[in-house]
C-alpha cells in the first residue's frame, strides 16, 4: 500500500496504469487518510475510503472519477472519516437499504396478510396499485418521501380527479400503517399530515326527462345479460358487486325477496323485489343455465366488467356524466321524491351510519317494499312504460 501512495492530481490520476484483465489495483492519497482510487482493466476509476471500522476493514464507495472531482472526493472522504471516529459505519446504511423491501413487496404483504382477510375491495386495491403505483414498485420504502406522495396525489387529482387521488392516498396510508404493524418500517407514516382534496358530494341520478331515452336504449341493447343487469341494478338499488354476483339460490320468488349473504358493510341484506324486477328475473331463469343470474366467461363464473355495455347504452341514450353507481342513487332519490323517510331509504339501500343504524334495525320490510314499489312505479311512469298504476310488462317494451 505504501508503494501505491501519491498526491492525487488530475494529471496523476489520468496517467495511472491499468491492471491485468479481471483484476483491480488501488492507489491512495497522501493528503486524506484512507482516500483511495480503484482502477479496473477497462479503465473505470472509482474513489473509495479504505479504513478499519470497529476493528474490521471496510471499503466505502464515494463515486466515479472524473464525475466526482478530486476535491469533492477529499471532502466526502473527510466526512466519512468523521463518521468513523464517531463509531458509525457508512456501509451499514447501504447494506440496510440493499436489504430493505420495496413498495411492491410491502404491498404484496399487505394484500396477503391483511386485505384478503379484512377487505372485500382488496382486488380494487390491486387495481389502484397497477394504475397509479407501478412506477414506484421497485422503490425502497425509505426512499418514498412525504413530498413524493404529495406530488403524486396532486398529479392524480389533476389527471383522474379528486376522488381517485384521495382513494390512493387512503390506500397508501393503510399500507404504510400495516408496514409499521408488521415490523417492516420503523419511521413515521409518510402519508401522515397530507391533506386530502375536498370532494364535492355527488348527487347525480336519472332525471324525469332522461328516463324515457334510458329505457329505450336498454330496450335496444343487443346483449341481454348487460341489459338485464342494468335494469336490476336500477330497480333494486343494490351495490354493483352484489348484483354482478347474484345467485338464483339467493332469490325467493314467492316472497319477492333477494337475500345477499354479505354486503360491503359486512352484514347480510334482504332486498325487496318489485313486480318489474321479478318479471326480469323470471324471464332470465327460463333461459339461463348457471348458478349466477348474470353469468360470465371468466374464472368468477359471473359478469365482471359491464363498463363497455354502460358506455354503449349512455351513447345510445345521449346521456352524459352518469356512472353505474348513480343507478343506486337513482332509486334512493326517487324514493325521496315519492315521500319516503331517510330511515326507509337507508334500510332499502343498506346504508351504514352510526346515527341511523339503530333505526334501520327496527324497521321491517313492509314499509321498505311499499317505498321501493312506489319509487319504481314513479320511474316507469316517467319513462312512459306505465300509465298511472297500470303495469305495462317489460316484455312488451323488449326490456
Amino acid at each position: 500500500m505504501a508503494d501505491n501512495k501519491l498526491n492525487f492530481t488530475k494529471r496523476q490520476l489520468d496517467t495511472l496504469p491499468l491492471p491485468e484483465s479481471g483484476k483491480r489495483i488501488y492507489f491512495y492519497d497522501t493528503k486524506i487518510a484512507g482516500l483511495g482510487i480503484s482502477i479496473t482493466a477497462s479503465g473505470t476509476k472509482t474513489f473509495i475510503v479504505y479504513r478499519k471500522v470497529n476493528g474490521k476493514p471496510e471499503r466505502i464507495m464515494l463515486g466515479r472519477y472524473p464525475t466526482l472531482s478530486i476535491e469533492q472526493a477529499r471532502s466526502k472522504a473527510a466526512e466519512v472519516n468523521l463518521l468513523i471516529t464517531k463509531g458509525d459505519n457508512p456501509n451499514d446504511k447501504r447494506r440496510a437499504l440493499r436489504n430493505e423491501i420495496t413498495l411492491e413487496q410491502l404491498f404484496n404483504e399487505y394484500i396477503e396478510r391483511y386485505a384478503k382477510f379484512h377487505k372485500k375491495t382488496w382486488k380494487a386495491d390491486k387495481e389502484q396499485f397497477e394504475r397509479h403505483l407501478k412506477e414506484w414498485a421497485k422503490r425502497k420504502l425509505s426512499l418514498i418521501r412525504k413530498i413524493d406522495i404529495q406530488k403524486l396525489h396532486h398529479e392524480i387529482g389533476r389527471k383522474s380527479g379528486y376522488y381517485a387521488a384521495n382513494r390512493l392516498l387512503a390506500l397508501l396510508s393503510i399500507v404504510f400503517n400495516k408496514a409499521i404493524d408488521f415490523g417492516l418500517y420503523e419511521k413515521l407514516n409518510p402519508v401522515q399530515g397530507i391533506k386530502k382534496f375536498k370532494e364535492k358530494s355527488r348527487d347525480r341520478f336519472l332525471q324525469s326527462n332522461e328516463l324515457p331515452q334510458f329505457f329505450q336504449a336498454l330496450a335496444e341493447e343487443p346483449n341481454e345479460t348487460i341489459r338485464d343487469y342494468f335494469i336490476i341494478s336500477l330497480l333494486t338499488g343494490a351495490r354493483r358487486a352484489n348484483v354482478l354476483a347474484m345467485k338464483w339460490t339467493q332469490i325467493n320468488f314467492e316472497q319477492a325477496e333477494w337475500r345477499i349473504p354479505e354486503t360491503k358493510n359486512g352484514t347480510p341484506q334482504i332486498i325487496t323485489l318489485s313486480e318489474e324486477a321479478l318479471l326480469v328475473l323470471k324471464n332470465r331463469k327460463e333461459t339461463i343455465n348457471s348458478e349466477y343470474v348474470f353469468p360470465g366467461t371468466g374464472n368468477s363464473g359471473h359478469l365482471v366488467e359491464p363498463k363497455k355495455g354502460w358506455r354503449r347504452i349512455l351513447t345510445k341514450a345521449n346521456i352524459g356524466d352518469l356512472r353505474i353507481h348513480d343507478l343506486r342513487r337513482t332509486l334512493g332519490s326517487w324514493q325521496a321524491k315519492t315521500g319516503a323517510s331517510l330511515s326507509i331509504i337507508g334500510k332499502s339501500l343498506n346504508h351504514k351510519s352510526p346515527n341511523t343504524t339503530a333505526i334501520y334495525a327496527r324497521l321491517d320490510l313492509d314499509p321498505v317494499r311499499e317505498s321501493v314499489e312506489k319509487a319504481t312505479n314513479a320511474m316507469l311512469v316517467a319513462a312512459g312504460l306505465k300509465e298511472n298504476s297500470n303495469v305495462i310488462t317489460l316484455k312488451k317494451t323488449k326490456i
